[in-house]
C-alpha cells in the first residue's frame, strides 16, 4: 500500500480510538513494569472501535515500557498499515493477533506474552495444572495450541483460532501464553491471573518432591458457574486496568501522549 493512500492519523482518530489507544499502551507499559516483556518481541494488540477491519499493534523495535497512545500502529486483516507510521510491524505478531481478530469478532483484545513462567508451562506435557487460586479466573478453560515453529505463515491461523475455540486463555506449547477479551481491561486481566498461575506452579514445582495439591473439583466447578469476579464488580478487569493507569500516572509515564 502506498504511503499516500494512508491517513493521516491522529486527526482522524475518534474519541472511543484515542481512550482505546491510552488502555492499549498503558497494558503495555504495566506488563513492562511487571517484568513481563520480552525485548521487542511479543505483542498487545486492540480491535480499534468502529472499525472492526482494523486493529492497533505495537510499532516493531520498541520495547513495552516505550509505546504510548500515539505510536501505536493500525493495520487492516491483511496487515497492511491504514495510517502513516514510521514504523513497521512484526509480521509474526500479525500472524497470531490477526487470526484471532479477523476470525472472532466478538473479541477486540489480545496479549501474547514470552515469560519465564508462561515458557515453562507450556513447555511441560500436563500443561498447567488447577494447584493455586490463580486457575480458578480461567474462564472457558485452558485451551493449547501445538508448536509450529516461528507464526511467519497464513496457513496456522485457522489452526490456533480452532484451537482457542471459546477459551479465553490459550497457552502456545513450548511457547508462551495468549488471553483475549471482549475488552482490552479482560484481556489484560486474563493474562495477569495466567502468568501468576504459571509462576506459582513453576515455584511450586521447584520444591521438589512434594505433591502439588490441586483445588477440588467441585470447587473448581463452581467458580466456572458463577464467575464472581466479572458479576461482583463493575467489568471484569475495569478495576485493575484502571489502578494500572493511575499508578502510570504517578510515575510520570507517557503512556497518554
Amino acid at each position: 500500500m502506498s504511503i499516500t493512500a494512508l491517513r493521516s492519523g491522529a486527526n482522524s482518530w475518534s474519541a472511543e480510538e484515542r481512550t482505546a489507544r491510552a488502555e492499549l499502551a498503558a497494558v503495555y507499559q504495566s506488563f513492562g513494569h511487571m517484568g513481563m516483556d520480552d525485548l521487542i518481541f511479543t505483542h498487545i494488540t486492540a480491535r480499534v472501535p468502529g472499525e472492526p477491519e482494523h486493529f492497533l499493534i505495537n510499532p516493531f523495535g520498541l520495547m513495552y515500557e516505550e509505546i504510548t497512545a500515539s505510536n501505536l500502529v493500525k493495520i487492516n486483516h491483511a496487515g497492511e498499515k491504514v495510517e502513516e507510521s514510521e514504523y513497521e510491524i512484526n509480521y509474526a505478531g500479525f500472524i497470531i493477533h490477526g487470526a484471532v481478530h479477523e476470525g472472532a469478532p466478538h473479541i477486540n483484545a489480545v496479549v501474547h506474552l514470552h515469560t519465564d513462567s508462561g515458557v515453562a508451562v507450556a513447555c511441560q506435557k500436563e500443561g498447567l495444572q488447577p494447584i493455586s487460586q490463580f486457575t480458578q479466573f480461567a474462564y472457558g478453560g485452558i485451551a493449547y495450541h501445538d508448536y509450529e515453529g516461528l507464526a511467519f505463515y497464513d496457513e496456522e491461523k485457522p489452526r490456533l483460532l480452532a484451537d482457542l475455540g471459546d477459551a479465553n486463555m490459550l497457552i502456545l506449547r513450548n511457547h508462551g501464553t495468549l488471553t483475549v477479551g471482549r475488552t482490552i481491561a479482560e484481556a489484560f486481566f486474563h493474562m495477569y491471573n495466567l502468568e501468576r498461575a504459571c509462576r506459582v506452579q513453576v515455584l511450586a514445582q521447584a520444591s521438589g518432591n512434594t505433591e502439588l495439591l490441586m483445588v477440588p473439583e467441585a470447587v473448581q466447578a463452581k467458580l466456572e458457574t458463577e464467575k464472581p469476579v466479572s458479576t461482583w464488580y463493575a467489568g471484569y478487569g475495569e478495576m485493575e486496568l484502571a489502578a494500572w493507569m493511575r499508578k502510570l500516572d504517578r510515575l510520570g509515564s507517557n503512556f497518554r501522549e
